[in-house]
């Protein structure tokens, strides 16, 4: 009874960061589930899950575990595929809306230019052909007729209420700002897979969703992991992945006899405005979700919360192209590794914390570096061996540290 009652309180939180975030997260959980002894990542208290991560966050909540997971977003071999290509046709619906209210914007600002022409700029009179824009260059309703017919099945739930745990996935209203948390009070009503649609909702990119009269766009517009909201439920034990960091190409440069940086250009800007804009969005909400976990340990005090991301220099991470298989699947096994390795670096100081939460750190999974989450059909043990290479790279790394009489960088 008193395990029971402590993996009530475990909570999971995942940030967004689009297919390659999602992807990213389903493999750093598959290495978590392996290697923690008494925590099943389909039978926690609470989720919690914001843009991409709110998609995970449903399906982990609807009986979906890792492995699961994995197959479906990668592997061709499962009955039931979420293709990243699946978000790519373009929103017709809005580009004919907008195109429909074109000739009378035209007309009016025509007109009110006319009234005073020698005193409004042409661009002050039609300012407002701004209102012809489409508010979103694709279409997202593919996300909520994909996940309405996947937790439609036997067994899944499209309906927060009729849950076993706790799901709340976290979207902005964009005419207030205010962040809501669907699946609490007052938004338990709303399908889970509508609300998945509109925590996703990345402005520019998507159409704002249209909920109950009011308009929802990405929740990550307000803070990137929303780790409150499982707080404030009572998670003692709070597990975090935020798969978005700022890439640090210098640092990662240093590295290139651990990393293959074929595919990294030297500055940045090399790679043009969706680079730098993704490196923008990265440092921006990285920062304030630092700010946030330090406020998180005082507000909280007498909860714990583990941070799962990738490091600064992980080329894998921010240039992969999950658009093409080859890409998700190297991405999902790097995440997977990447992850355990992680946890075997930090194992002095996460095995006490998951203890107090009747969880124990399976140090031997760890170690053995066989264990792959997608084995290469064609070269099995080539993950692995990439795997261990890593770890000794790293304990020789620390012996040439410890010869120096420095501490070895974790």
């Amino acid at each position: 009874m008193a395990a029971a009652s402590r993996r009530s309180k475990i909570g999971l939180a995942l940030a967004g960061g689009g297919p390659v975030g999602g992807i990213y997260e389903v493999g750093a959980m598959a290495a978590l589930d392996e290697a923690l002894d008494g925590a099943d990542f389909t039978d926690f208290g609470i989720y919690v899950g914001v843009s991409s991560g709110g998609f995970i966050a449903a399906a982990l909540a609807n009986g979906f575990g890792p492995a699961k997971l994995a197959r479906m977003l990668v592997e061709n071999d499962s009955d039931e595929i979420f293709d990243p290509e699946s978000l790519l046709h373009p929103a017709f619906d809005e580009y004919l809306k907008r195109a429909l209210s074109l000739p009378p914007l035209l007309w009016s600002s025509f007109r009110h230019y006319l009234s005073d022409p020698w005193h409004l700029g042409l661009f002050e009179a039609f300012q407002g052909l701004g209102h012809a824009i489409p508010a979103g260059v694709l279409d997202n309703t593919g996300i909520d007729d994909v996940l309405r017919k996947l937790f439609s099945a036997p067994g899944r739930s499209n309906d927060f209420r009729w849950l076993k745990h706790k799901l709340f996935l976290v979207a902005t209203d964009l005419d207030s700002g205010e962040s809501v948390a669907f699946g609490g009070a007052g938004y338990e009503h709303v399908p889970i897979s509508t609300a998945v649609q509109a925590s996703a909702a990345l402005p520019g990119l998507f159409p704002p969703v249209r909920i109950d009269q009011r308009y929802f766009v990405d929740g990550a517009l307000i803070k990137t992991l929303h780790a409150s909201v499982a707080l404030r439920e009572g998670a003692g034990l709070l597990l975090c992945i935020n798969p978005l960091v700022p890439f640090d190409a210098v640092l990662a440069a240093k590295r290139t006899h651990r990393e293959d940086l074929t595919h990294t250009p030297e500055h940045l800007v090399d790679g043009g405005l969706p680079v730098i804009l993704s490196q923008t969005f990265r440092a921006i909400i990285h920062s304030r979700m630092r700010a946030g976990m330090a406020r998180y340990r005082e507000e909280f005090a007498g909860a714990d919360v583990v941070l799962f991301e990738p490091t600064r220099d992980d080329a894998e991470m921010f240039f992969t192209n999950v658009f093409s298989y080859r890409g998700r699947r190297r991405l999902c096994e790097h995440a997977y590794q990447r992850t355990r390795l992680d946890l075997y670096r930090r194992r002095h100081e996460l095995a006490p914390i998951f203890a107090r939460h009747g969880i124990q750190l399976n140090v031997p999974v760890l170690k053995d570096h066989r264990r792959s989450l997608l084995p290469d059909k064609r070269h099995p043990d080539l993950a692995a061996t990439a795997s261990a290479l890593d770890a000794v790279l790293h304990d020789l790394e620390c012996w040439l540290q410890a010869q120096r009489g420095a501490a070895c960088r974790v």
